[in-house]
């Protein structure tokens, strides 16, 4: 008897196994400012970006695919809950200045109490909590934003078993931080505190590397970034997983391995350095360096690729690559000369932080051997509320709080249901909103300001948004006011009100 049920015990724990091999690993990566025409499979000309167009040859490239927001937090927030900017708790980037000196980075580093960015709520539905209930275990390493340390909205509080990284954005202002994350406590690196725009030494030559040393330190978080990431992968190859991989390259400021930085040194020839006129570091060669950043991150993304591929679990991963909005514009970043959002503009008021093209439309591709058709390129218009349905539908749960529509269908060449719209709104700066329904862009600035009057455009033969049509199609112009009217839930943080 008691063989029959050790027999029947092994055979159960073999079937287990097997249903955990089954279930399809989920690996999402977020970079952070990339451009739409960032990387070589979207068009760009001098930043190399071997691995992740090697990723979009093997899958599928999206061209219609949106972001959740111009700017991180609420970005992350519409991509976790599945709720568009019309219906969620966060829509723009809240530093909670009431706290104290939230800006300053010696009084964070003192009082965790001053970290971290306006804390999802208590109960929130997510959608890696829906899939640890799926059996999944869950990671997020990388940037986080959603929530300061101690409050209801930490990654581990939102579904993630593990987390490593920064858990406030204005820490992530250096690549060489005194301490980062695991899980809810710090862990202090061998870096010095060296507090964002810190200028140049006095009397320093900005035209000498050496005048730049500071900058440079022990610790360079991407680098520990990637190595628990391919530790959680190792501990996890047998069980079904759920990796974020939220990074926050190529966010200013510009810092990058010596080696990357040199190559495009090299390429591009000598260049004007950056010296801190529009925030962050100073960079001798702000423009090989943001190349740098970027190639470097596609090194690092090789990295995952090969140990998924050792590991024998590359065939059954689902690997998603985006962005969390357009290019920016500080920090010495220069956006324009990259042309980094190509076909649409890159310049101040067309990228981050705007709600035109350049600043919501990003790159998305997926990757999954046998499934996904390699080599293939999809138009379907998809944003960033449908992440939520598209991971239930994999996972075979239910998913009754989104408002994405699954684009599974699409990643395996089937018939795919279309949105009527996707709706917008950013209350940062003046107030803006925008709409988009089928070829037509509606768009409000000035919002804070009293205006109430619609751009339109025709994506269709205006990419750049150029050609305000409102005055021709009053009638689109009449039906787009009335999708916003419907699409918006007035928010329930003051600040976030237009």
């Amino acid at each position: 008897m008691d063989t029959k049920i050790k027999t029947l015990s092994i055979g159960l724990a073999a079937l287990g196994s097997l249903y955990a091999q089954q279930k399809t690993n989920i690996i999402y990566i977020l970079a952070d400012d990339l451009g739409y025409a960032d990387l070589g499979c979207y068009g760009q000309q001098k930043i190399e970006t071997p691995n992740i167009d090697q990723l979009a040859r093997e899958g599928i490239r999206f061209t219609q695919h949106y972001s959740g927001s111009p700017v991180s937090a609420p970005s992350r927030g519409v991509l976790l809950t599945g709720k568009h900017s019309g219906h969620a708790y966060i829509r723009g980037n809240d530093e909670m200045r009431e706290r104290g000196e939230v800006w300053s980075h010696e009084a964070m580093l003192a009082d965790s109490t001053l970290e971290g960015q306006r804390s999802l709520p208590t109960g929130t539905v997510t959608f890696p909590k829906m899939l640890q209930k799926a059996g999944y275990t869950t990671a997020m390493v990388g940037k986080w934003g959603l929530g300061y340390p101690g409050s209801e909205g930490t990654p581990n509080k939102m579904g993630f078993d593990f987390f490593y990284g920064y858990n406030c954005q204005r820490q992530a202002h250096t690549y060489y931080p005194p301490f980062l994350y695991r899980n809810e406590s710090r862990e202090y690196l061998q870096n010095k505190l060296l507090p964002p725009h810190t200028l140049l030494d006095k009397g320093a030559d900005p035209m000498l590397e050496s005048s730049y040393s500071k900058y440079t330190q022990q610790q360079y978080s991407p680098d520990l970034m990637l190595s628990e990431i391919q530790s959680f992968v190792k501990q996890n190859k047998n069980n079904p997983f759920l990796l974020m991989w939220t990074t926050p390259v190529p966010h200013v400021p510009l810092q990058a391995p010596q080696k990357w930085i040199d190559h495009y040194v090299k390429k591009f020839s000598d260049e004007k350095p950056y010296l801190g006129e529009s925030g962050y570091f100073p960079t001798r060669y702000p423009r090989a360096t943001y190349a740098a950043m970027i190639s470097y991150f596609d090194e690092q993304v090789g990295q995952l690729i090969a140990q998924l591929k050792e590991l024998g679990v590359y065939e059954n991963t689902l690997i998603i690559f985006t962005s969390d909005n357009g290019p920016s514009f500080n920090g010495g970043a220069d956006s324009p000369w990259f042309n980094s959002a190509h076909p649409f503009k890159s310049e101040f008021g067309w990228g981050k932080t705007s709600l035109r093209e350049g600043g919501i439309r990003v790159p998305m591709i997926a990757t999954w051997q046998g499934k996904i058709k390699a080599g293939t390129t999809t138009d379907h218009i998809s944003a960033f509320w449908d992440v939520m349905p598209t991971f239930a539908q994999i996972a075979g749960v239910k998913d009754n709080v989104s408002d994405g529509i699954s684009f599974l269908p699409t990643l395996l060449g089937k018939k795919q249901k279309k949105h009527k719209y996707l709706y917008w709104e950013f209350p940062e700066n003046e107030g803006v909103k925008a709409i988009r329904m089928g070829k037509w862009k509606g768009y409000i600035g000035n919002i804070k300001e009293g205006n109430n009057t619609m751009e339109l455009y025709d994506l269709e033969a205006d990419l750049r948004e150029q050609h305000n049509l409102a005055s021709r199609y009053p009638h689109i112009v009449r039906k787009l006011y009335k999708k916003m009217k419907e699409a918006h839930v007035e928010p329930e943080i003051e600040k976030f009100k237009m």
